[in-house]
């Protein structure tokens, strides 16, 4: 039988804390030197003939644990507890840090079970609120983070308020184009060569509804558009077909008009009482990843929909 030199069962979102199986080393040292010492001890553990040698076999058997076996290959399995369910309760991570700190007597107990405890802490659900003008794109967020940094990330979201959109006019400039006709198709043509563009990665924005936006504020977040992509590729493409299909989305769902102007970013939709610029809203939510979660589009329409009613 081939020695396993060391396998653990626990809380995947705890291991991930715990930065298993790299416990803060860089790449080259972890390939190097493996698990050549006690980095941690999770609820199950394997430890192989030679870490356990190097712990001394005496203080390994005689760890305080839920069961201490030796294996005939002289590999040694350590149970915490009975069952991992309650693997972040005080109780278990005392018993966590006992063990730790039996088998490393260089660790100060303390200090051990401080860092378990605030492990623990960070695992704690956090129910999400979000602001409702972005909830919708919020609440995919998470996920895209690891396991075990979800609940901080969904506290730091609870606790974001993207500034009050300021692409707007009390009243609009008259358009100064010769022929508006012709520069709303342009308009048209530009929305259209973002939805050519994306419509494999966001299939939604086919329909052009507020829910395409949605999908759009996460496609870029997701993708870090504004930090992966060449500048000059998005302000001169990117962003005014944005602003495009942005302003499209207000007429078409909202009963906006366009008011074409020379000046692209000063080109307005007119939806009730007020006259809102899609164009340099665009141009600023593409500025950084941040800028998307500031300036977003399900935020812009929703806002802009609650002051056209």
């Amino acid at each position: 039988m081939y020695p396993v030199p060391y396998a653990v069962a626990h809380s995947a979102a705890d291991r991930q804390s715990a930065d298993f199986p790299r416990f803060g080393r860089d790449d080259e040292t972890c390939e190097r030197y493996g698990t050549d010492t006690v980095y941690d001890v999770f609820w199950l553990n394997v430890f192989g003939p030679k870490l356990v040698e190097s712990v001394g076999r005496e203080r390994m058997l005689s760890t305080p644990a839920y069961l201490v076996e030796e294996l005939p290959n002289g590999s040694v399995l350590l149970v915490l507890r009975p069952t991992a369910a309650d693997f972040a309760s005080d109780e278990a991570r005392v018993a966590q840090a006992r063990a730790h700190v039996h088998l490393r007597p260089d660790l100060d107990f303390d200090t051990v079970l401080r860092m378990l405890r605030e492990r623990s802490a960070a695992l704690v659900p956090v129910e999400p609120r979000f602001h409702p003008d972005v909830a919708p794109f919020l609440s995919r967020l998470p996920d895209e983070f690891a396991i075990s940094e979800r609940q901080r990330k969904i506290a730091e979201l609870n606790a974001f308020r993207p500034p009050v959109p300021e692409e707007w006019l009390p009243v609009g400039l008259p358009s100064d184009v010769e022929n508006p006709e012709r520069v709303r198709s342009y308009y048209g043509d530009l929305a259209e060569s973002l939805v050519a563009a994306l419509h494999t990665n966001v299939p939604s924005i086919f329909d052009a509804t507020p829910e395409s936006l949605t999908d759009l504020d996460f496609y870029f977040w997701r993708e870090s558009f504004p930090e992966r992509y060449e500048r000059d590729l998005i302000d001169e493409h990117t962003a005014p077909a944005i602003g495009a299909f942005l302003g499209g989305m207000l007429v078409r769902r909202l009963g906006g008009t366009w008011v074409p102007r020379q000046k692209l970013e000063e080109s307005q939709v007119r939806v009730g009482k007020r006259v809102w610029l899609p164009f340099l809203r665009a141009r600023r939510y593409m500025q950084s990843r941040q800028a998307l979660l500031d300036y977003s589009l399900t935020q812009f329409f929703r806002v802009v929909e609650r002051h056209g009613a």
